[in-house]
């Protein structure tokens, strides 16, 4: 192994080390009131070396987000190019399957990503990060539009644009994860998330079924 290849492993490992940090800060004390002293001092490292890897903390908050967004796009490309599917009918009750799976995988990163879409902070990100996500974003939005197209083309579904319906299952998925997490001030040990999105996606699919 060279030198720069045993530099570029390091830089990797103290980025991983201070993501993980940085999740259980913002999982104790949320995104507004974690700071970068904060997770400087969980991940045992000095303010200083944080920003050598994180421009700041909308930064550090959003590359969390890539991977969640990563996840959501492997489920939603298998869905859209799982042979064993045999029709569109199973490929969009599959996609029902796939977000809660989804949303089972992290639920925290889950909630994160979508307060980090509607807010402030993506305007903070360096070019680099900003792309990344949009560029995840608009590839699981192309996934699920595939898989109504091909409902479409089978002539079950009605007669409306693929990536309409999209957008409405993202919308629908996003309002249901923040709905029930602002819930659980109420009632912290109900999770209704399950039970409802699987209501959602019933009245949904009656809805756009000709």
């Amino acid at each position: 192994m060279g030198i720069q290849e045993r530099k570029q492993r390091e830089r990797e490992r103290r980025r991983q080390q201070i993501m993980i940090a940085a999740k259980r800060v913002f999982s104790v004390k949320g995104f507004n009131r974690a700071t970068m002293e904060d997770i400087a001092k969980e991940a045992e490292l000095s303010p200083g070396t944080l920003y050598l890897y994180f421009k700041n903390k909308d930064e550090l908050f959003s590359s969390l987000s890539i991977r969640i967004l990563q996840y959501l796009n492997i489920r939603l490309e298998h869905v859209a190019n799982d042979r064993s599917l045999e029709n569109g009918e199973q490929k969009i009750d599959a996609l029902r399957e796939a977000m809660l799976d989804v949303y089972k995988f992290d639920p925290l990163m889950l909630i994160n990503m979508f307060h980090l879409q509607s807010g402030e902070t993506i305007r903070n990100l360096s070019p680099e990060l900003f792309s990344e996500i949009k560029i995840l974003s608009r590839n699981s939005l192309t996934s699920m539009s595939r898989i109504f197209e091909e409902g479409r083309s089978e002539g079950f579904l009605i007669d409306k644009p693929a990536a309409v319906f999209a957008d409405i299952v993202l919308a629908m998925f996003s309002g249901i994860v923040l709905w029930e997490e602002s819930k659980k001030m109420i009632h912290e040990e109900k999770n209704f998330l399950e039970q409802t999105l699987n209501t959602a996606f019933e009245i949904f699919n009656r809805g756009i079924r000709k």
